[in-house]
């Protein structure tokens, strides 16, 4: 059976509020399909306001993320319309002399927004003022903030964070920059996606430590290797953009693989057999990471035309796993070594701690709160299965919080996920979508 909202229009609404994660209550098994990459289509959608030509993004993924992006680029100028599954992007006009009040523009928590845009609305030469939720405004920004200041722009914000404005008149000029780009990937594919429209376009250098998450610099590069436009990388963390406009897009967005984890990890947690249907053989998702991290859980992987099939084992193992390049996938990873028979280390992933929340402590603090033994290193943690107990799984507002408790609701009874909606940001209907699998698997 194949789970999606357009073949299943009776489930249930996604859940608000406190939600009782379901218990399996047996072996999952199921084919389940999930919506549209958010990294693929947040990208696209900044190459299509600054393309040649009018670009379509079709099968593009509906959360609050992509629809801050839309809501950003339409303020900046951009025409956007949805039609039918797609969306046809008239671009930004930079030639135009664009006169009026500030643009204010909402980051929401959407890391692509308040690193992605920036560099775009410095380029339009408007006043902009970027803010976002509460959280938002102490996500690290001082290194967009530099980086753009020397390029060209003219920047106000109070200790090098959101709120932001990006003063009239800014230009970015381009050339050589160099930047510490070890807290964060997007920083350098932020700076990369606008390079094609600034004059001198852009050589940048990474001086800090590795890029974490590199598998997103990658699909960066890929897409603007796609729309046309001149990118190397002739060493390691030094690229090149030459400027010259995107090509206009006509695209279709992958499934999103991260959150495809969270279902193909229900059966690990539970002995069971799961396909994703439609998972890419090829792709720069750091989501396909979960293929090696199923196996080293002991799963058997299957990849084929139809899509990715595990199935789980009956007794998952501890692991050793470095994460340092898929980080958006550990808190899916916390919840099976919680499960696993043994000790695992999850080392790499200290640059979660600048994510929608200190995805480190609130592991620790959460996992602890329903028995594991969780302990915290500054870059790593160290996770002993045990039996878990029911209680209140805290979600910090973030969305990956809300997908790690959902799979260990499927093994204690009694887990209630607090602000399940917050899983909007990237999976609206992940509550639908998991309650069909259990209720309707085959």
């Amino acid at each position: 059976m194949r789970l999606a909202l357009t073949d299943t229009p009776d489930l249930s609404a996604p859940a608000t509020g406190d939600w009782l994660a379901p218990v399996a209550g047996g072996v999952v098994t199921a084919n389940v399909s999930v919506p549209g990459s958010k990294s693929l289509t947040n990208r696209y959608l900044i190459l299509a306001a600054l393309a040649e030509s009018e670009s379509f993004v079709r099968g593009w993924l509906r959360s609050r993320d992509t629809r801050l992006m839309v809501e950003a680029l339409t303020a900046l100028g951009a025409d956007i319309e949805e039609v039918d599954d797609s969306l046809r992007i008239t671009p930004i006009d930079f030639s135009a002399h664009l006169d009026g009040p500030p643009i204010t523009v909402d980051c929401g928590l959407a890391g692509t927004v308040m690193r992605f845009v920036p560099p775009l609305a410095a380029a339009t030469g408007r006043e902009v003022v970027l803010d976002g939720d509460e959280q938002a405004r102490v996500r690290p920004m001082s290194v967009i903030i530099d980086a753009l200041t020397r390029l060209g722009a003219s920047i106000t914000a109070e200790n090098n964070l959101l709120p932001m404005t990006i003063h009239a008149q800014s230009h970015l000029r381009g050339g050589h920059l160099e930047i510490d780009a070890s807290a964060s990937s997007q920083f350098v594919s932020g700076m990369l996606l606008t390079a094609p429209v600034m004059p001198l376009g852009i050589e940048l250098v990474n001086r800090g430590e590795s890029v974490p998450s590199r598998a997103h610099v990658d699909m960066t590069l890929e897409v603007l290797a796609d729309a046309g436009v001149d990118v190397t990388e002739p060493e390691p963390e030094r690229w090149i953009v030459e400027p010259g406009l995107p090509r206009g897009l006509d695209v279709h967005v992958e499934p999103d693989l991260s959150n495809a984890a969270a279902f193909v990890a229900a059966a690990l947690a539970t002995n069971g057999d799961v396909t994703v249907l439609d998972w890419p053989a090829h792709t720069t998702q750091a989501g396909d990471g979960f293929r090696t991290i199923a196996e080293a859980f002991g799963a058997t992987v299957t990849l084929d035309r139809n899509g990715l099939r595990v199935q789980g084992p009956e007794v998952l193992r501890a692991v050793e796993l470095d994460l340092s390049a898929v980080g958006e996938l550990t808190p899916v990873v916390a919840a099976l070594a919680a499960l696993a028979d043994g000790t695992s280390n999850l080392t790499g992933i200290g640059h979660l701690r600048g994510h929608e929340t200190d995805r480190l402590s609130a592991l620790r603090r959460e996992l602890g709160a329903i028995g594991v033994d969780v302990d915290e290193h500054p870059t790593a943690l160290t996770i002993t299965g045990s039996q878990l107990r029911g209680g209140t799984w805290h979600t910090y507002n973030d969305h990956r919080m809300v997908m790690a408790g959902a799979i260990l609701g499927l093994n204690v009874d009694g887990l209630v996920i607090e602000n399940a909606d917050t899983v909007a940001k990237t999976l609206p209907e992940f509550t639908q979508l998991w309650e069909a699998m259990l209720n309707r698997g085959v």
